[in-house]
């Protein structure tokens, strides 16, 4: 291309000034925002959050991961929700001068609804995005763990800050950090929140939802703990589970307290918790950006986002029941996985102990479903094996 004069670069200079105002409108910019729930956001958020330059996402990358969140959030507008911060600041310990716990960083904010009475309500959207830092050989990226946890955090909290028509109730998101350390986020945030506690009205908690439990071909996002509130069981029935995923309801007392839905359910305070369940990967430097399911965490994020809505619209909030019936969807759930387990190909084949163990809740789980009923006993049962199966051969 032949060099252009000084008269021709001033023109176009001035063309380009001219029309630019136009290219920003129109939406069609490079730096335009992507289609809400499209899984180029979804990607964009992962592959950042795991990237070598959060090292893990602890230490100084925990705080760059911190910095990233609260930019999104100032960024769509929603108000802080820890007073004038988007953070809390969640203090370390020691023994002897040696730093037991580190300190870390809640990130945190609000969508204050739209009813004058019911905005006192308060819907909590939460997932951690702390991992594990960096290790001998590397750094641990936590793609799935909880990378995508977090990246479903940051698009409902858009998706809800765009909408034309605010939720009746307000509807907070929030970070947590330390996770990996015993939850000491969410404990820290459970015991010194910024709203008095009985605002808080229900929390729905994702963590791991872009792999399959063990690697198995399920399409399925497990939903646990909607046993303990009728009205939550009633917004599950009510929402629409977006085509292609299979949302599993089993009882949190199968897996116990794995996540930061624990100092919640320590109060009484209903919950729901989302994860598509451990892999190979888990807590592994193998747990990389390229293995996550995109469309999954598309899927399972849009009905996070369709669960609000109905939560935060409801005629009464979620409320708290300690005695659970028995529900055969569990027998179902456990019967699903067990058929997979024994007939899809594994890289380690199952030994003859997990073989007999497998057949012996396979034999089990027929007779239940075929009676229609289940009694507490079984219910037991269901429970001691669902954990030995998680330990042992998942």
């Amino acid at each position: 291309m032949l060099p252009s004069s000084p008269r021709e670069k001033m023109l176009r200079a001035l063309i380009v000034l001219a029309l630019w105002p136009l290219a920003v409108g129109s939406g069609t910019e490079p730096d335009a925002e992507p289609e809400l729930f499209s899984e180029t956001v979804f990607r964009r958020h992962i592959e950042y959050l795991a990237s070598e330059e959060l090292a893990g996402r602890a230490g100084k990358g925990g705080e760059k991961a911190a910095e990233f969140i609260r930019k999104h959030f100032e960024t769509h507008r929603l108000e802080p929700l820890f007073g004038e911060s988007y953070f809390q600041k969640v203090p370390g310990s020691s023994v002897n001068g040696n730093e037991v716990q580190p300190p870390g960083l809640n990130v945190g904010a609000i969508l204050v609804g739209s009813d004058e009475t019911l905005r006192d309500e308060i819907i909590l959207i939460a997932a951690h995005y702390d991992h594990l830092g960096r290790g001998q050989t590397g750094y641990f990226p936590g793609a799935d763990d909880n990378a995508s946890g977090t990246s479903m955090l940051l698009e409902v909290s858009r998706a809800l800050s765009r909408a034309k028509i605010r939720p009746k109730r307000s509807i907070a998101f929030v970070a947590f950090d330390q996770e990996e350390r015993m939850l000491w986020g969410s404990r820290w945030f459970v015991g010194h929140a910024p709203r008095p506690l009985e605002q808080f009205k229900c929390v729905l908690v994702a963590d791991m939802i872009g792999r399959s439990l063990g690697d198995l071909n399920l399409d399925t996002i497990f939903v646990l703990g909607s046993e303990h509130s009728p009205e939550l069981t009633a917004a599950l029935d009510a929402v629409k589970v977006p085509e292609g995923l299979h949302a599993a309801r089993l009882g949190i007392d199968l897996i116990g307290v794995r996540s930061d839905y624990g100092p919640f359910w320590n109060e009484d305070i209903p919950f729901l918790f989302f994860s598509s369940g451990e892999h190979p990967d888990y807590h592994r430097q193998t747990d990389l950006p390229d293995k996550i399911d995109y469309p999954q965490v598309a899927k399972v994020s849009r009905l996070v986002h369709a669960l609000t809505v109905e939560l935060g619209d409801a005629e009464v909030a979620p409320t708290w029941q300690h005695d659970v019936l028995p529900s055969l969807e569990e027998v179902r759930t456990l019967a699903r996985i067990v058929d997979l387990l024994l007939t899809q190909e594994r890289a380690a084949p199952l030994t003859g102990s997990q073989l007999l163990l497998l057949n012996h809740v396979k034999g089990r789980t027929r007779q239940i479903l075929e009676r229609g009923t289940m009694d507490a006993g079984e219910r037991s049962w269901l429970m001691r094996v669902s954990q030995l199966m998680i330990f042992s051969v998942l």
